[in-house]
């Protein structure tokens, strides 16, 4: 499996061979020494393993954990397509206020890791796009906050061709910038601690 860097400290896009024949085909997106060799250690502790399926248009996030307890993720498109971004909104982090992206299908099957703190969005570019997550933890809604996709000062690679679909929660998310002066955002050496800790 090869694995590359994103902008985003900690936050990396694997890409698994995927075995094709007269059948269909085989792929595993998640493998773990592919995890450990990109982050020198492996064995994701998976608490709680979502789906969502979206239409075209959705937009989703950008969502991110209280930390702590934060939670780590491992995102990857079955069906559809999506451009995935992750924000890094570590208070700290020597890549604050820095995004990436990758566009997530079901022929490459790319798949992407954030750690504990970074804020995670994706855009649906066609009907029925489902996203399976693996999470280092449970759901809590107290604990799960949003940040505007459309905060100017991120600059996100939203689509200028679709007519986003949103929550209310989404719609009326906070700026960066809010969200830092309400003191919520996550500080970089207590994500990584957590993180350390998740894979200890």
């Amino acid at each position: 499996m090869q694995f590359r860097k994103l902008a985003v400290d900690g936050a990396f896009e694997f890409r698994p061979p995927v075995f094709t024949d007269e059948r269909g085909l085989f792929v595993s997106p998640f493998q773990e020494a592919a995890l450990r060799e990109a982050m020198g250690h492996g064995l994701f502790p998976v608490a709680q393993t979502n789906h969502s399926r979206s239409r075209g248009g959705v937009v989703r996030g950008a969502h991110f954990t209280r930390t702590p307890p934060g939670i780590a993720k491992y995102v990857y498109c079955a069906r559809g397509r999506a451009l995935d971004l992750v924000i890094d909104i570590r208070v700290g982090s020597p890549t604050f206020g820095l995004s990436d992206f990758s566009v997530l299908d079901p022929e490459e099957f790319r798949a992407m890791y954030f750690p504990v703190g970074v804020a995670h969005a994706f855009v649906a570019l066609e009907d029925d796009t489902v996203m399976a997550y693996m999470l280092s933890g449970e759901y809590v809604k107290e604990n799960e906050l949003a940040l505007s996709v459309f905060d100017p000062a991120l600059e996100l690679p939203i689509p200028a061709d679709i007519d986003p679909i949103l929550s209310e929660r989404d719609r009326a998310a906070p700026t960066l910038a809010k969200l830092e002066a309400d003191g919520v955002l996550p500080g970089y050496a207590e994500c990584l601690q957590i993180e350390r800790a998740l894979y200890a």
